[in-house]
C-alpha cells in the first residue's frame, strides 16, 4: 500500500513551504515519525517525519522547490515492494532564472548600465491552458524596472511569479557584465561614487509664447553599486530567515506609511512594587519578575479599550479582532522572532510572565513551532538595557501597530509636590508606538499610547 507524504500545516498563515534538505533517499527503509526532510518556512524550519513505516517509493520535491501545502513530497511503500522503488521518478529541478542580456543582444548596453524601458508583456500561456495572472504587486515591479515577465519562472502556487521571483531575476542582471566606463572621466568618477544615472532630457526650442514640450520620464533609472569585495573583507550570505525577514521589513515600509509616537513613562511606583514582590514572585514562580510581563498588562489593557488597535489590514478593509494575540519581539540566534501569546487578554500578571518565559526558553532550545509564531494581533519589542533611549520599530504585518520600551533610567524630573515644582529623582522610560497611518489615525494613536503610559504608571496587584 502506498502512503503519500505531504506538505503539512504549519501554522494558520503558512501557506507553502521549502524542501531545504532530503534526509533519505529512494529505496530506504524508513520507520513511522522518522524524520523524510527539512522543510523551510517563513515561520520556522522544521523536519518532516514519516506518517507510516515502508520504503521510499518516490520523492516527489527537489531540494529548494517550494510547494503549497497539501502538495506532494514522497511516497512510501508501507508494504515495503521492492518493485515500487526500482524505477524512481527523479525530482523534478528548480527552475533557474535565465542569464542576463547580452551587451551585443541590447545594443551595447548592459543590464546594468541601460535605463529600463516600462514594458511589461506578460507571458503567452501554454497550449489550451488559462492565460497567466499576476498580482498587483508584480505588475507595479514589473513596470518599475521594465521587465518583461516572459522571462520569469514562477515558482509559486500554480506556477505564479511572485515578488521573490522578480527579485531573483534582478540580482542575476546585476550579476551579468560590467558595462565599460565612458571617456568622460568626470562621468565615470561620478558613477563609481554611487550617484544617480541620469537619462539627459531635451528640451524642445518652442515660438515666443509656447512652453516647451519635456519628453516624459522613462522609468526608474537609479542602480546602486555594487560592492566588490576586497582583500579582508567576509562575506557573510543571507541565511532564508534572514532574507524573509528582509522582504518583510521592505513590505511593511512600503505600504503601511509609518507614523512614531514617543511618551515618556514615570515607572517609580511601578518598580517599586516590583522591587517589593520580587522575593514573593520568584519562589512561587521560578524565575525573577522582569518588567516585560507589566508592560504587556498595559498594553493589553489599552487594547481593550482602544480596540481598533488590535486589528490587521485586509485588503481594502481594517478587521478589529476579536482576541487580543500578543506578539513579544524575541532576540534569537538567527534573527528576530515573535512568538504569540494566544488570548494574552485572559491572562493575569503572572500568567503573562509565565508564558513570556516558556516562549523565551522556546526560542532558546529552537524549539518554537509554526503555530506559536503565527496569528498575532499586536507586537511589544524590548530591546533591552544595553543603551537604547527609545527607537521606532518597523510593524509586523498584517498588524496596525507596534509599541517599543526603551531603556530604564533613573534621572532628575520636576514634579509637583505639595503644589509647588520640586526636582525629584525618578524612575523613567520612553514608550515608542509606530502605527499604520492607513487604519490609525493620530487622535487615536496618541490617547492609546497615553493610556497605555498611564496604565503601567499606576502599578498592578501581584
Amino acid at each position: 500500500m502506498a502512503v503519500e507524504v505531504t506538505m503539512p500545516q504549519m501554522g494558520e498563515s503558512v501557506v507553502e513551504g521549502t524542501v531545504i534538505k532530503w534526509l533519505v533517499k529512494v529505496g530506504d527503509s524508513v520507520q513511522e515519525d522518522q524524520p523524510l526532510c527539512e522543510i523551510s518556512t517563513d515561520k520556522v524550519d522544521t523536519e518532516i517525519p514519516s506518517p507510516g513505516a515502508g520504503v521510499i517509493a518516490r520523492l516527489v520535491a527537489a531540494e529548494g522547490q517550494t510547494l503549497a501545502v497539501g502538495a506532494l513530497l514522497a511516497v512510501i511503500d508501507a508494504a515495503g515492494d521492492a518493485a515500487l522503488a526500482a524505477g524512481p521518478q527523479p525530482a523534478a529541478p528548480v527552475t533557474q532564472a535565465p542569464p542576463a542580456p547580452s551587451p551585443r543582444a541590447s545594443g551595447g548596453l548592459t543590464a546594468a548600465a541601460a535605463p529600463l524601458a516600462p514594458m511589461v508583456r506578460p507571458a503567452a500561456p501554454a497550449a489550451g491552458g488559462p492565460p497567466r495572472r499576476y498580482s498587483p504587486v508584480v505588475l507595479r515591479m514589473a513596470a518599475e524596472h521594465g521587465i518583461d515577465l516572459s522571462l520569469i519562472p514562477g515558482t509559486g502556487i500554480g506556477g505564479r511569479i511572485s515578488k521573490r521571483d522578480i527579485n531573483r531575476y534582478l540580482e542575476t542582471l546585476q550579476q551579468g557584465p560590467v558595462a565599460a566606463p565612458p571617456p568622460n572621466g568626470a562621468a565615470a568618477s561620478a558613477a563609481a561614487a554611487g550617484e544617480v544615472a541620469r537619462t539627459p532630457v531635451t528640451v524642445t526650442t518652442a515660438p515666443q509664447g509656447v512652453p516647451p514640450v519635456i519628453p516624459a520620464a522613462t522609468g526608474p533609472v537609479f542602480r546602486p553599486p555594487i560592492y566588490q569585495p576586497r582583500e579582508g573583507d567576509s562575506v557573510d550570505p543571507f541565511t532564508r530567515r534572514r532574507k524573509l525577514i528582509a522582504e518583510h521589513m521592505v513590505y511593511s515600509k512600503t505600504h503601511a506609511p509609518h507614523v512614531g509616537a514617543v511618551t515618556e513613562v514615570d515607572l517609580t511606583k511601578t518598580m517599586a512594587l516590583r522591587e517589593a514582590s520580587k522575593d514573593s514572585f520568584q519562589k512561587r514562580a521560578g524565575f525573577p519578575l522582569t518588567l516585560l510581563p507589566l508592560a504587556a498588562m498595559a498594553t493589553i489593557r489599552a487594547l481593550k479599550e482602544f480596540p481598533r488597535m488590535n486589528a490587521s489590514v485586509a485588503g481594502d478593509a481594517v478587521v478589529i479582532r476579536r482576541e487580543i494575540n500578543l506578539g513579544i519581539a524575541m532576540d534569537a540566534e538567527d534573527g528576530l522572532v515573535v512568538p504569540v501569546i494566544k488570548g494574552a487578554d485572559l491572562l493575569s500578571v503572572m500568567g503573562l510572565a509565565h508564558a513570556i518565559e516558556r516562549l523565551r526558553r522556546k526560542v532558546m532550545e529552537k524549539t518554537l513551532t509554526a503555530d506559536e509564531l503565527s496569528g498575532g494581533s499586536f507586537t511589544l519589542s524590548n530591546p533591552g538595557r544595553e543603551g537604547n533611549l527609545y527607537g521606532f520599530a518597523i510593524i509586523n504585518q498584517p498588524q496596525v501597530g507596534i509599541l517599543r520600551m526603551g531603556e530604564v533610567k533613573k534621572r532628575p524630573v520636576v514634579i509637583e509636590a505639595d503644589g509647588t515644582d520640586a526636582i525629584a529623582i525618578r524612575t523613567m522610560m520612553y514608550l515608542a508606538l509606530s502605527y499604520d497611518h492607513r487604519a490609525i489615525d493620530g487622535v487615536l494613536g496618541n490617547r492609546f499610547l497615553y493610556r497605555t503610559a498611564q496604565i503601567l504608571e499606576a502599578g498592578f496587584e501581584l
